[in-house]
């Protein structure tokens, strides 16, 4: 199985920026807090955590903020394989997610796929960089999630911010890239998402839908795009 990429597109090539800038929050938005009854990534690790550790681990007061100290450990090494494997499951089950009203009675309806694969996705890579020790409010860090979740391979997501091919990636390397290139990739990554999650359409029904929904639409998702983005998210954020 080959890491996922998509291909490059022209940022002023389609259309009105907003649309993609859609997705990009979204994605955001589920990191960090998570949408309706699905928590954010921080609240997810710790939660597998402590079915990891069997006793109390308490989530950080200002958890996107925080870093995680214990990364590299066993104990985190396993609750990222089983972020994986259950993200995984989650994306290939028919009806895991349903909502109350939300995307299937909206009036132009997106596929159920497209908002419950998206939102499956951004929270495994957010729960896998906090728990390999970064920040999720670095802009380093969000915009090489954006990358992962956008379905870029390791190699692509490491050149386009700079990274010489064949250099593994490491936090230190992510951390020298200067914030004018973040701010490129930043451009770009939100048409990346909309040419891997949905059309120009799908992106604008995305953001009505998201205020109100009660849980996430039920549907197929491709359980192989989820499993390989959780392999890529681990070769891009190394716990070192």
């Amino acid at each position: 199985m080959t890491d996922l990429d998509t291909p490059e597109l022209d940022e002023q090539s389609d259309g009105d920026p907003e649309e993609p800038n859609t997705l990009q929050r979204m994605v955001l938005s589920v990191i960090s807090k998570g949408v309706g009854p699905v928590t954010g990534s921080v609240d997810y690790a710790h939660a597998r955590l402590r079915d990891e550790n069997g006793g109390s681990i308490p989530v950080p007061e200002d958890p996107l903020n925080a870093v995680y100290e214990d990364a590299g450990s066993p104990a985190a090494e396993r609750a990222i394989q089983r972020i994986r494997r259950e993200a995984a499951a989650a994306a290939g089950t028919n009806g895991f997610l349903t909502g109350l009203g939300g995307f299937v009675t909206l009036p132009v309806a997106i596929p159920a796929n497209v908002a419950g694969v998206l939102i499956i996705n951004a929270r495994l890579v957010g729960a896998i960089a906090y728990l390999r020790g970064y920040r999720l409010t670095d802009p380093h860090t969000q915009a090489m999630a954006m990358l992962v979740v956008a379905g870029t391979s390791a190699q692509r997501a490491a050149s386009l911010v700079g990274i010489k091919v064949g250099a593994n990636v490491t936090k230190a390397l992510i951390r020298q890239v200067p914030i004018s290139v973040i701010r490129q990739i930043n451009k770009r990554v939100g048409f990346m998402l909309v040419a891997k999650y949905g059309t120009k359409r799908a992106a604008v029904t995305l953001a009505k839908s998201v205020p109100i929904v009660g849980g996430l639409a039920g549907g197929a998702v491709d359980a192989t795009m989820t499993g390989t983005i959780g392999r890529v998210a681990c070769r891009v954020f190394p716990s070192e």
